[in-house]
């Protein structure tokens, strides 16, 4: 355990210290990791021989993530960092005996609450982004409204908007995606709040964002294997993520569409398998892998609609035995598929009630102290971890 901090502070040191000998560059639309490995003549045995789990999230990494790879002066790698989400990193390197390895190790972040209180100059998504320059902060401020009623074409200018978030921070910078606790709009002298609650968004009132929900693509299937960013695995001694929910099923059960939306991809992707990628409104992708097969007519760039048929369970790819690996993104950065799952319950329970209400005092004093606030708010520059939109 120790020694991957030892070598990831050396890493550090050798990527933003030795500058001349370091690439800093951006993932290519299409690329593998496999393709990655071929092109930089490392053995492609460190993909082959990864678990397949471990395989599955080298599948993770998106188009335009920032990645380095420090080389030699005669251009051989001699270590890379390469991002698979928010919290987990590979990390390639050459051993005592000049052998490549590989690891997942944590990226190393501190993390801050903040508050942006604004009057509406441009538009909403403009000025959030100039404010902060972080394009997912804008797109999530919008999603957690999507279900209100509100048109966002119809906020003027002048109007309010405030947003209560958790940024992570690197080397002083900001990076990955923000988390949302609680957001704002005035306008016509009307004021509307959302609220963050167990992963899922309320009004005061406790009625739930209805507006993207999802329903769980197998019916009565069963979870094997949880969403998880990152997380230290006693026995194996090494950090393992898993990016999406496992749902075990026979093989030949049919899967059907989490949500309405176009089919952006169907195919082959390495670890993953057969493979339908659906795009949904608001930025919302969706996830099927490991198939057997595909529903009949089932083809890029058609039309589905929540509950449609799409593909059968299957064991393609990197996979142990039958089941349906399902994923969730927003704005290409994975969440937990379960957070948006359709649940009728508002807020109701009185215990539950009772830690709404908490939840809803704290943001609104926050909210609150921020509108009053004439201090000009601080832009932290983006960490080029991954190319935000």
């Amino acid at each position: 355990m120790p020694r991957i901090f030892v070598i990831f502070a050396i890493l550090c040191i050798n990527l933003y210290a030795i500058k001349p000998t370091v690439d800093e560059l951006s993932w290519p639309n299409g690329s593998s990791f496999l393709n990655f490995l071929e092109t930089n003549k490392i053995p492609l045995s460190l993909y082959y021989n990864l678990a397949s789990e471990d395989q599955e999230l080298t599948e993770e990494i998106i188009a335009g993530t920032k990645y380095q790879i420090y080389k030699d002066d005669n251009g051989e790698v001699k270590q890379a960092l390469i991002p698979v989400s928010d919290e987990l990193q590979i990390h390639i390197y050459r051993d005592d005996k000049g052998k490549f390895q590989l690891e997942f190790i944590p990226i190393l972040y501190q993390s801050e609450d903040k508050v942006l209180a604004l009057k509406v100059d441009k538009s909403v998504s403009e000025d959030i982004f100039d404010y902060t320059g972080s394009g997912t902060l804008a797109l999530g401020f919008k999603e957690v409204f999507s279900g209100s009623g509100i048109d966002f074409k119809k906020i003027n200018k002048g109007d309010t908007i405030a947003i209560v978030y958790n940024q992570k921070l690197r080397m002083g910078r900001s990076f990955g995606s923000p988390e949302i606790y609680a957001a704002m709009i005035e306008t016509k002298n009307k004021r509307y709040v959302m609220y963050k609650f167990e992963d899922k968004f309320y009004d005061k009132n406790g009625k739930k964002n209805d507006k993207f929900l999802l329903v769980r693509p197998l019916v009565n299937a069963r979870i094997t294997s949880n969403f998880t960013l990152k997380r230290w695995h006693p026995i194996l001694q090494r950090y393992r993520a898993h990016l999406g929910v496992d749902y075990g099923a026979p093989k030949g059960t049919p899967i059907k569409a989490a949500g309405d939306g176009t089919v952006k991809f169907v195919g082959q992707k390495s670890g993953y398998g057969r493979t339908v990628i659906i795009s949904h409104a608001g930025g919302y992708e969706t996830l099927y892998a490991h198939l057997n097969g595909f529903a009949k007519g089932i083809r890029s760039g058609m039309k589905v609609k929540q509950g449609t048929l799409i593909a059968y369970v299957g064991t393609s790819g990197m996979s142990t035995g039958p089941h349906l690996h399902f994923g969730l993104y927003l704005g290409g950065k994975p969440i937990n598929p379960e957070s948006a799952i359709k649940v009728v319950k508002n807020i109701e329970d009185k215990k539950e009630s009772a830690k709404f209400k908490a939840v809803i005092n704290r943001n609104d004093e926050l909210i609150k102290q921020a509108l009053s606030n004439d201090k000009e708010y601080h832009k932290v520059e983006f960490f080029p971890n991954v190319i935000d939109f």
